[in-house]
């Protein structure tokens, strides 16, 4: 294992973010913070608890996850397409370092700069809802699990996109959609039993379910089924990843 060679892919996308931090840090938080204001305070003391849990309380764990994956998808997929589109690419597929080491210096990048932006985001929270963690350990490997998973995803994205129009595309059109309607603001239990059944089939639904299960101890979906689909998409993401990089697919053509 190259390890220098991941150290600096690491540290060159870490330097990316700390020089860019109004866009990469304060846009997300400041997003983020209109939220809580909107529907924690102002919409949320007008509505009841669900599931025991203060309304403000109870989108916490949906507004972190909302954030967390655009933030991983956009901070990885951006990280890759860059060498990509100057035409760098190529030197670092000529460098000695195989596709495994490429992919733990820009994923774990990315998954570092999501995870450091959804805690700042859940401090921030503090100062508008009150709320509290029921398992701290697993709302951290949850959040460590997700922003992983995700970043891969991005990275995914950023080798099959060929413009940067194409790299907004998925991110807007399918993950953020996916996101509201997967119990960001409300329990799939609310909904009738046919649009509960249909919510399944959204995998943000067990993302939500299973980080907010950590906060508070309740979920829509059983918590091994969430921890499991996420292990899941996380491992036919390194398949693909594994194959483009054998096949050349979108970085040597």
């Amino acid at each position: 294992m190259n390890f220098y060679g991941i150290r600096a892919i690491y540290h060159f996308e870490m330097a990316r973010t700390f020089r860019t931090l109004a866009e990469s840090v304060a846009a997300p938080v400041l997003t983020t913070s209109l939220y809580f204001i909107v529907f924690g305070k102002a919409i949320g003391s007008r509505m009841g608890d669900i599931d025991s849990v203060s309304y403000g309380a109870f989108i916490i764990p949906g507004l972190v996850m909302l954030s967390l994956l655009n933030e991983s998808i956009s901070n990885a997929s951006f990280g890759i397409y860059m060498p990509k589109w100057a035409g760098t690419i190529y030197e670092l597929l000529s460098a000695p370092v195989s596709w495994i080491e490429v992919l733990v210096g820009y994923v774990g990048a990315a998954a570092t700069k999501s995870v450091m932006l959804g805690l700042l985001i859940l401090g921030t929270a503090r100062f508008f809802v009150p709320y509290q963690i029921a398992h701290p350990a697993c709302m951290i490997g949850f959040l460590l699990l997700t922003a992983v998973t995700f970043s891969l995803f991005g990275f995914i994205i950023g080798l099959w996109a060929d413009s940067f129009q194409k790299l907004q595309v998925i991110p807007m059109l399918v993950v953020t959609p996916l996101t509201f309607l997967g119990g960001a603001f409300y329990s799939i239990n609310m909904l009738p039993p046919l649009w509960q059944q249909i919510s399944l089939f959204n995998p943000v639904v067990y993302l939500i379910s299973g980080f907010r299960w950590s906060f508070y101890g309740v979920a829509d979906v059983d918590v091994a089924v969430s921890v499991g689909m996420t292990f899941g998409f996380l491992i036919v993401c390194l398949t693909f990843v594994w194959w483009v990089f054998k096949s050349g697919y979108k970085i040597r053509r």
